[in-house]
């Protein structure tokens, strides 16, 4: 896995908290896709990095991942359209 945080997000301290964050979200939830996929996330640009943590990620990228799953296993809709 390859992540890489803009410089808009803030200096390297703050880069990092996002990075650390996503990639333990990635660790825990590494067996719920069943293809080798590669994923872009692109940090909101209001995004806070002292208010990042692992609830607020698992909010917003648990729906992304249950339609990834789905679309992987034949499901209706390409999950980048929606």
């Amino acid at each position: 896995m390859g992540l890489t945080v803009s410089r808009k997000t803030g200096k390297a301290v703050a880069r990092n908290r996002v990075k650390r964050v996503l990639r333990e979200f990635f660790r825990l939830y590494q067996n719920e896709l069943d293809a080798p996929l590669d994923i872009v996330v692109v940090p909101k640009r209001a995004l806070d990095p002292e208010r990042v943590d692992l609830n607020m990620v698992r909010q917003e990228l648990l729906p992304v991942l249950k339609r990834l799953r789905e679309f992987s296993r034949g499901g209706p809709e390409d999950p980048a359209q929606g």
